[in-house]
């Protein structure tokens, strides 16, 4: 149980330090020009909470199945990509890095996926909600790009 609150606790910090910090630039989404089926800003959070938590469970069976370490490398280093890219996106108005830098994180996402799916194939499938949403992100990545040059 104290390795399940572990992962849960690096996940949601991850996720809630990224939100303290960018936290006073979304209001830069509210003034942009939005790709069709932009969401209301309102679910974010919400999406973002499901998804840390889906993480945190899913890198603990991945932990206490033994890995290698390898698929909870490939996890800390998508963790770090998720939390740099709402800083460039949001904070430093950086729209054509985020958008390369998202679909690194994309790229990554399928790899660790891939990874997990070696050792726990539910901890690979519990992911997969996270890869569909950053895929919809890099979308609207692309869109807010395009549309507020």
């Amino acid at each position: 149980m104290k390795n399940l609150i572990i992962s849960l606790l690096i996940s949601l910090g991850v996720g809630g330090l990224s939100a303290l910090i960018t936290g006073g630039s979304m209001d830069t989404y509210m003034h942009l020009t939005k790709p069709p089926l932009a969401p209301p800003s309102i679910l974010f959070p919400i999406v973002w909470t499901i998804l840390f938590i889906l993480m945190g469970i899913s890198s603990y069976m991945i932990y206490e199945s033994g890995d290698d370490n390898s698929s909870l490398k490939t996890y800390l280093l998508q963790l770090v990509i998720n939390f740099i890219w709402p800083i460039l996106f949001f904070v430093l108005d950086y729209r054509l890095l985020a958008l390369i830098w998202i679909i690194l994180l994309d790229i990554i996402v399928i790899i660790m996926i891939v990874k997990f799916y070696k050792n726990n194939k539910i901890a690979a499938y519990l992911q997969i909600p996270y890869l569909l949403w950053i895929l919809f992100a890099t979308y609207l990545n692309l869109g807010f790009y395009i549309l507020n040059k």
